[in-house]
């Protein structure tokens, strides 16, 4: 099969950045009082803040506006975004094909802080299109966002290979028909 396309996930797959994130999240959540668990917050990588937030205020019967909350995450994991570095093996592969195909960020993030992140990171130029939780209505596992990064880079999926870091992402790839490389066993992790 002849790769045409590629399309990378950005929040543990192109950037080191999940740690940081925990770390917002465990702020944010000790000052709410909302349990939400390291092992559970890594299960739902690639899915909206603003989406945990609401499932977990149904689930707790939490007094909370998940908007507003999910903001106030998103405003404290700029805190740590001077510490977010590359995740090497990927974005090494992202700089080998840039310009050679074409290619997209597919995020569960949103696009202040994907975009923040890829600058910070010095590869925004890298890719033709960003795409992020605001720019579809279904979130992964779904294959919305991998569908229109896709069409964004007018590549047909069959033809497209993308790279997650969690199982909802990667059953989203798959299920846009897209060829999955799951990062984590390039790098050696679990996570």
């Amino acid at each position: 099969m002849t790769i045409k396309g590629l399309i990378f996930d950005c929040d543990g797959t192109l950037a080191d950045t999940m740690p940081l994130h925990w770390r917002a999240w465990s702020e944010i959540t000790s000052r709410h009082g909302i349990h939400f668990p390291e092992d559970r917050f890594y299960s739902l990588g690639g899915v909206p803040s603003r989406d945990i937030l609401e499932m977990l205020r149904e689930e707790q019967r939490l007094e909370i506006d998940p908007l507003a909350v999910a903001k106030e995450k998103e405003l404290a994991y700029l805190d740590f975004m001077h510490q977010v570095g590359p995740i090497h093996e990927v974005v090494n592969i992202a700089r080998e094909h840039h310009g050679k195909l074409p290619m997209a960020v597919a995020s569960g993030g949103i696009k202040p802080i994907i975009e923040k992140v890829l600058i910070h990171l010095g590869i925004r130029e890298y890719f033709d299109a960003v795409v992020t939780s605001e720019d579809v209505k279904k979130q992964k596992p779904a294959p919305d966002i991998f569908l229109e990064a896709a069409r964004r880079i007018g590549v047909d999926p069959k033809f497209c290979r993308a790279y997650e870091d969690t199982d909802l992402g990667m059953t989203a790839i798959r299920s846009a028909g897209m060829h999955a490389i799951d990062v984590r066993t390039m790098r050696g992790t679990t996570r």
